[in-house]
């Protein structure tokens, strides 16, 4: 059975064991990266594809009259046509929930550092302030305490909820945003978007990039937030406007930002956040999934969806 992995690499396999995968899927290509002209050759006469942000639209579909499955390495579809895949009768299938202690680790690393002002004391530091200091430590950037501050959470559902649990543990209050499309739930407190923002002392997103998502922080969404306020997007950069963001810690009408995503990845066209040398930002190149037990977790659970479709299954199914 003939298959390929196209972008082998964005999982990082250098520590992690793909021996499942192969034992699976015996002979299977696996290509570091592919692009353009190399999609279209290296798919040819596959029964099976793996793909993490490889492009599958309808026409390279059509042209694999083989292909049986496309098993995705990452919650997100949208670069495989589902629509063509259901017409061609090509099973898809992702992998959810496998980054969630990654993501919720990443989350607090980015809120400790700026409610704790490590970047601004690691530039003290290395400008050697603290052998010049006559006291025995540095207070130029006094913190704060997490505790009895509210953590507002947009999207709850199992980041959002994990998110909360450590926010809790740090004593903090923890409000999610109200949606039409969970019900009411008696264990978190709920607000509307806009008392949310105005209130949070740290917003967290955890929602999907939709239409009605695209740039839900804007202008408008940050004269709301609190001056001293920290928002955290570990989900999908299109949730935020850069360059509103930007004006905003340029401002100072926000306290911080600790960014995981950009709109465009990769941002091969710039991004102002990528140019700004701000204390109060932190930019990190989409790694919040990406610690070695998360991406070995994804693997293992690509090579489950794989075995099940193999022996009749219909696992995490999306087409």
């Amino acid at each position: 059975m003939k298959s390929a992995f196209l972008d082998f690499d964005s999982l990082g396999p250098a520590d992690i064991d793909a021996s499942a995968l192969q034992a699976t899927l015996p002979g299977i290509a696996l290509y570091p990266a592919s692009k353009g002209p190399e999609v279209d050759a290296r798919i040819a006469g596959c029964e099976i594809l793996l793909v993490n942000k490889v492009r599958l639209d309808r026409a390279r579909l059509a042209s694999v009259p083989e292909l049986r499955l496309v098993a995705l390495a990452a919650t997100g579809t949208d670069n495989v046509d589902l629509v063509a895949a259901r017409e061609l009768d090509i099973a898809v299938c992702n992998i959810r929930n496998y980054a969630t202690p990654s993501v919720v680790q990443h989350v607090f690393g980015l809120v400790l550092a700026l409610t704790l002002r490590l970047p601004e004391y690691r530039q003290l530091l290395q400008a050697g302030a603290w052998e010049r200091s006559p006291h025995f430590c540095l207070l130029d950037y006094p913190g704060r305490e997490l505790a009895g501050r509210m953590l507002g959470i947009v999207g709850y559902g199992q980041l959002g909820q994990a998110v909360g649990a450590v926010g809790r543990a740090f004593g903090m209050y923890v409000v999610a945003a109200r949606s039409d499309r969970q019900p009411t739930d008696a264990s978190v407190d709920r607000l509307a978007l806009a008392e949310l923002l105005a209130a949070a002392d740290v917003l967290s997103l955890h929602c999907p990039l939709t239409p009605a998502t695209q740039h839900l922080i804007n202008r408008e969404s940050l004269r709301r937030m609190r001056p001293d306020a920290l928002l955290i997007n570990t989900a999908r950069g299109g949730l935020v406007d850069s360059a509103a963001l930007l004006d905003a810690l340029h401002r100072r009408s926000l306290g911080g930002a600790g960014i995981d995503v950009l709109p465009e990845e990769l941002p091969t066209a710039g991004n102002a956040l990528l140019d700004a040398r701000l204390p109060n930002l932190i930019v990190t190149p989409h790694i919040a999934w990406a610690a070695r037990e998360s991406r070995q977790r994804a693997l293992d659970e690509v090579v489950a969806n794989i075995r099940d479709f193999l022996s009749g299954g219909h696992r995490n199914r999306v087409a």
